[in-house]
């Protein structure tokens, strides 16, 4: 029989819905009960995609006996992360300050007030490699309640307490970063880079996304060869290991060796849209063939498995397949072979190193493709034929929730590559995302100006927007302006980021994750460092900081600044924690630039002009194009050149003299172009090539 989380509207919670645990979703109503009752919570959190919450979900949640235990001794309440992230984070602080780690599943007991008192992760069915059992734990949790339950809740409200004067004391209050703070990040990042294989650390290895956008940015600033070494050495090594997927397109969440052979097969959104800006950046940067094609494949990617019927895209697929993780995607020599016939066989084995003995388990083999193929039409061909092949195996389960933050990194990634690729299907895709975004999220609130977090099917989901939905949607907005000059994503943007600063900030220059009138959790989280997506604060600062470029508004521009604050405090001791701000930063010392382009939209000049500028290297340039007499400040007042389109580019609250040729834009929107490279920049109409040295 099906429990209360059949009525769900997660597809997380809805694989729990046949459990024999009598799960609660998270609500008053759960608590409510554990006070009538008089037992502790249980709190349960994971996410669709998440293969040992599935593990712990086969052992313990469907088993018969751990399960009349629980809906004997406790009140269980299951939370989808990805919908609940304020949860999620309270509950993460209090797991990694008790273990000394955290990941998923988490695990978390909790008086009836929601005040945690014992935290873990994965607990197994029975003791193994030096881990309690999850029965044993969940007996000893029970008699502790029963016969100290004083103590308990006394240790629950000391660790309440304790994490939350941990939070009154961050406090950014210094400035932004300066230059020497920038480069001293480069210099302190530098001994924990892989030189081998690319990444930072050893092993899991997960994508720097953000880290990478702020060293290509500092490359375009600087020319800093030891940044690009580090930006390009990650994203060649992750582009040609298992972590990408060489048939289909598109990153696992990470790698679980340093090398980037065996992945975590579970494919995110998040890291799918941050990876694919970082290629397109890296490509424009440097003219890089095999971040082209990552670009292109991604992207296809994303359009053919990730869009959802409405629209959007949906927020991951499974590590798992027929309940075994990578089955999908692993091949053998045989299978090769089989498909390909002997000779074919051998030689797609030979490129994508599948080997007699394997590189994952079970004498299969995930694919990486070390050096480009000799032959690209054969490969090519090949390629077809495996993932037709593939397509005949029994999918991983793809979670078709929409989450607005990451449909946002989405919209921001297919506009800009769309754009500088003239490839119209991803700017219409972005824009469909964007579309949905206002339908269907926007709208709550006695204002109709609030986000809920989640859509499923077109239909909104109960969670408020978080402080990154409301960041992260408006950076998409900001970017599909640029490319199509469609103002009412402007005006949406800003709508947006009104809303983060009437009731998202902290007071202190920083900013809390969740609204001043959402629902009060034990503590109020705020965090300024990035995790697998870019912490609300930085995405925050980022976006307010490219809107004030736009509109001049100060108090969107004073706003980033203070919230950039914290990125000084990060900079010297900690770069990896804050790689979204410091890209933010990087903008912000170079203006950010803004590049007005005025000319007739039907005039192919006015185009050719509008795509040079976007390919233009400026960290975090704010591009607008429109007709003489547009209302949008950075474009008022701006007139023709002989009658022809012109641009105006403005720094540090200065405007240089317009200018019209393509050899004069070029040097306006470049920074500092890597001194080894040139790039040849592909324009309708006509190409040429912007050389090392020219600067704005």
């Amino acid at each position: 029989m099906a429990n209360r989380l059949a009525l769900s509207t997660s597809p997380y919670l809805q694989q729990h819905a046949d459990n024999p645990v009598d799960w609660w979703e998270w609500g008053e109503e759960a608590f409510s009960e554990a006070r009538e009752r008089g037992l502790p919570v249980f709190i349960s959190v994971g996410y669709s995609a998440c293969h040992w919450c599935h593990v712990m979900a086969h052992e313990s949640f469907e088993d018969p006996g751990i399960a009349a235990y629980l809906n004997e001794h406790f009140v269980s309440i299951k939370v989808d992360r990805e919908e609940r992230p304020d949860v999620d984070s309270v509950y993460m602080d209090a797991t990694t300050a008790l273990t000394g780690h955290g990941g998923w599943p988490m695990s978390v007991f909790a008086d009836a007030d929601g005040r945690p008192f014992y935290a873990g992760t994965y607990f197994p069915p029975e003791p193994r490699h030096g881990m309690t059992a999850f029965p044993q734990l969940l007996s000893i949790i029970s008699d502790a309640w029963n016969e100290r339950r004083d103590d308990v809740v006394a240790a629950a409200g000391r660790i309440t307490d304790a994490l939350t004067q941990r939070d009154k004391a961050l406090a950014p209050g210094a400035a932004a970063p300066d230059a020497d703070e920038l480069a001293a990040a480069v210099v302190v990042l530098s001994p924990s880079f892989d030189q081998r294989y690319g990444g930072f650390g050893g092993a899991p290895k997960f994508p720097p996304s953000m880290l990478l956008e702020f060293l290509l940015r500092h490359v375009a600033r600087t020319g800093d060869l030891d940044a690009l070494v580090m930006a390009q050495g990650t994203c060649d090594s992750m582009a040609r290991g298992g972590i990408y997927d060489q048939l289909g397109g598109g990153f696992a969440r990470y790698a679980v060796d340093e090398a980037w052979v065996v992945p975590h097969f579970e494919k995110m959104l998040y890291d799918n849209a941050l990876l694919l800006r970082v290629y397109l950046h890296l490509w424009r940067l440097t003219g890089n063939p095999l971040a082209l094609r990552i670009v292109r494949e991604t992207a296809e990617f994303l359009l053919r498995d990730m869009r959802t019927s409405e629209g959007g895209f949906a927020a991951a697929w499974d590590a798992d397949s027929e309940g075994v993780e990578g089955r999908y995607y692993v091949w053998t020599p045989a299978q090769l072979i089989d498909v390909l016939g002997e000779a074919d066989g051998r030689w797609a084995a030979d490129l994508l190193t599948v080997t007699e003995t394997g590189t994952f388990e079970h004498g299969a083999s995930t694919l990486q493709m070390l050096e480009d193929p000799d032959d690209e039409s054969r490969w090519q061909r090949l390629r077809d034929a495996l993932l037709m092949e593939r397509g005949r195996r029994v999918p991983p389960g793809r979670d078709d929730k929409v989450v607005a933050a990451w449909n946002g990194l989405a919209i921001a990634a297919l506009a800009e590559a769309g754009f500088m690729l003239d490839e119209q299907e991803w700017i219409e895709a972005a824009r469909a995302a964007a579309d949905l975004t206002i339908a269907v999220h926007l709208g709550a609130g006695e204002e109709g100006d609030r986000l809920v977090r989640t859509s499923r099917d077109g239909l909104p989901g109960h969670s408020d927007g978080v402080l990154e939905d409301y960041a992260d949607v408006a950076e998409g907005f900001l970017a599909l302006y640029a490319v199509t000059g469609e103002e009412e994503w402007l005006a949406f943007a800003g709508v947006l980021l009104d809303v983060v600063l009437t009731h998202f900030r902290d007071g202190a220059g920083g900013f809390f994750d969740t609204a001043d009138d959402a629902e009060r959790l034990v503590m109020r989280p705020r965090d300024p460092a990035d995790a697998a997506t870019p912490s609300g604060w930085l995405a925050a600062a980022q976006a307010l900081l490219t809107y004030s470029a736009y509109t001049g508004i100060p108090e969107h521009r004073s706003a980033a600044e203070a919230a950039l604050g914290v990125v000084t405090e990060y900079a010297g001791r900690a770069p990896r924690a804050v790689g979204w701000g410091l890209a933010a930063a990087e903008a912000l010392l170079d203006g950010p630039r803004e590049v007005a382009i005025v000319g007739p939209a039907d005039d192919p000049r006015t185009r050719q002009l509008h795509r040079l500028a976007a390919m233009g290297t400026a960290p975090g340039a704010a591009v607008a194009v429109g007709p003489v007499g547009s209302d949008v400040p950075v474009l008022r007042d701006r007139g023709l050149i002989d009658g022809g389109p012109a641009v105006y580019v403005c720094r540090h609250f200065a405007c240089e003299a317009p200018v019209s040729s393509l050899e004069q834009v070029a040097r306006a929107v470049q920074a500092v172009t890597p001194p080894h490279q040139s790039q040849a920049v592909s324009v309708p109409g006509g190409e040429m090539t912007t050389r090392a040295g020219d600067s704005g």
